[in-house]
């Protein structure tokens, strides 16, 4: 207990909130996280331009987060998706490497990942890329508009069939 501010120094896990008929709450997610397909049709915009539109996602569900919907590389136009240097280090899928993501005049820096050699389980990752649906004009999942997981970090996708509280913002860095 600090006893100078009154407050222990530990966090204390969020009370979740109870789905109703057609939900999903991310504290049922597992960890490890899950790789799950979906027949659901993604759609995602960028410069004003479709930059893909496919029914062939999978999501990666762990608890806590929003979804994460990873494309086929192949979902992607040529020259959308555009290999940078660095990478980061995930510890359940290994190692992931970058993409700028570019259409009509925008160009966002780091805004799409990909694991080209991911750990086990994580294999159908290999060809599939996740973006940030806070830095593309939209994402859409069955036509339901996407928002997107506070903090600049995880990539989640919320929908309305989602309910947390959700890590990422501000003070959840200990959930």
């Amino acid at each position: 207990m600090n006893a100078a501010h009154g407050f222990s120094n530990h966090v204390r896990r969020p009370q979740p909130i109870r789905p109703t008929a057609g939900q999903e709450s991310v504290w049922g997610y597992p960890r490890p996280p899950r790789v799950e397909p979906v027949s659901e049709r993604v759609v995602v915009r960028l410069g004003g331009q479709v930059i893909a539109d496919t029914t062939d996602a999978v999501r990666v569900l762990e608890t806590s987060h929003p979804p994460v919907y990873y494309l086929p590389l192949k979902a992607f136009p040529d020259g959308v998706l555009l290999p940078v240097e660095g990478t980061s280090f995930c510890e359940f899928k290994g190692e992931a490497h970058y993409f700028d993501v570019v259409a009509g005049t925008s160009r966002v820096p780091r805004a799409g990942w990909t694991y080209p050699e991911p750990a086990p389980g994580y294999e159908a990752l290999c060809t599939r890329v996740a973006l940030y649906p806070s830095h593309m004009d939209s994402c859409e999942v069955n036509g339901e508009q996407v928002t997107f997981q506070e903090g600049d970090f995880y990539g989640g996708w919320i929908t309305p069939q989602i309910v947390g509280p959700f890590k990422g913002g501000p003070g959840t860095s200990g959930w």
